[in-house]
């Protein structure tokens, strides 16, 4: 007697092996959140939510100065077409006249003088700073020190520009007068009299700035691995050969960073150049000389009395000063684009 193979048998074999090789699919989590299928990966509810309220942060930032710029722009148009004046070379600023004549050179040297001689004075103290607490001082003591670096740089910029004005400027004549006497061959430093000069404003913008300058150095510094500094001391180097090739190289794009951000501070900084400066309208090569004056402190200074052409010109200065500070922001960030292989995504 034959027997017939069972084919019902064979195919449910079949179906057995291809169910136990195809992956099981895991149930949904009782009372989790929703998942959508993408290809291989699962995207959940609440992370498409949040990308997209990223996504529409960003693009309304970019639309934020757009609208800045557009209504910049349409506000200064009626007072630069009747200006008499070159704009960007005139160093009068005469906008309430008839005819007006007015130009930005003035300010604009001011301002990028005032924050440049500011930045030379206040990086190198700040990064020194956050290199004491961060690698030099105590525990307690770095704690401590944080904790006024923090608190200095939320004072506010008129409480700055007070003391600039009363306690800082009659005490910095010695100074300017000593570097008059001593470094006059140098047209920088030649002046026939010393006052409220550019180089008094840069020293209360320096001192403005070096707390942000120092808190972000710092906290950029801290976030070093740890590992990098032991491998340098490991290999026989001192405290000041560790922080030169493992501190510095690894810090340098947040260094960068907040540098560029203590610049942007003090090319808009408004009432304490306003209370230090005199507000005049010359180009002079001598910081020591009682003159200057700047876009933003112009702004303050003269918005209260100017007429509709004057503040078109006002108006017209500050889209200067915000061109220039997309600039320079624009040039950080390929600097610290160049130099990213040393920051801590790529750690």
């Amino acid at each position: 007697m034959t027997t017939e193979p069972d084919s019902s048998a064979d195919a449910a074999e079949q179906r057995g092996a291809a169910t136990a090789t195809a992956p099981p699919e895991d149930p949904p989590p009782a009372g989790g959140p929703a998942v959508v299928s993408a290809g291989k990966a699962r995207v959940g509810t609440a992370d498409l939510i949040f990308k997209n309220l990223t996504r529409t942060a960003g693009l309304g930032l970019l639309a934020l100065i757009a609208v800045i710029a557009i209504f910049l722009v349409l506000r200064a148009t009626h007072a630069l077409s009747a200006n008499t004046g070159n704009f960007l070379t005139t160093e009068e600023w005469f906008p309430n006249a008839s005819p007006p004549k007015f130009g930005v050179a003035a300010t604009l040297y001011g301002t990028v003088v005032s924050a440049a001689v500011a930045m030379i004075i206040a990086v190198p103290v700040a990064v020194g700073i956050a290199l004491f607490i961060t690698v030099y001082a105590p525990r307690q003591l770095s704690s401590f020190l944080g904790y006024v670096v923090d608190l200095l740089a939320a004072v506010p910029s008129v409480v700055y520009g007070l003391w600039g004005l009363l306690v800082l400027a009659p005490h910095m004549k010695g100074i300017q007068l000593w570097l008059n006497d001593y470094f006059g061959w140098i047209p920088l430093f030649d002046a026939g009299s010393v006052g409220r000069s550019l180089f008094v404003a840069s020293v209360v913008l320096a001192i403005m700035i070096l707390p942000i300058v120092a808190a972000l150095s710092r906290e950029v510094f801290l976030q070093v691995p740890i590992a990098h500094r032991e491998a340098a001391l490991a290999l026989g180097a001192t405290r000041w050969e560790m922080i030169r090739i493992a501190v510095l190289p690894y810090g340098k794009p947040g260094v960068i960073s907040a540098s560029m951000l203590g610049l942007g501070r003090a090319m808009g900084e408004t009432i304490a150049v306003a209370l230090v400066l005199p507000a005049s309208f010359n180009i002079s090569a001598h910081l020591l000389s009682p003159a200057g004056n700047t876009i933003a402190a112009n702004v303050a200074n003269g918005w209260g009395e100017a007429n509709g052409i004057g503040r078109g010109a006002l108006i017209a200065s500050g889209l200067v000063l915000f061109i220039v500070t997309m600039i320079v922001n624009i040039i950080a960030r390929a600097i610290v684009a160049r130099r990213r292989e040393f920051s801590g995504s790529a750690a």
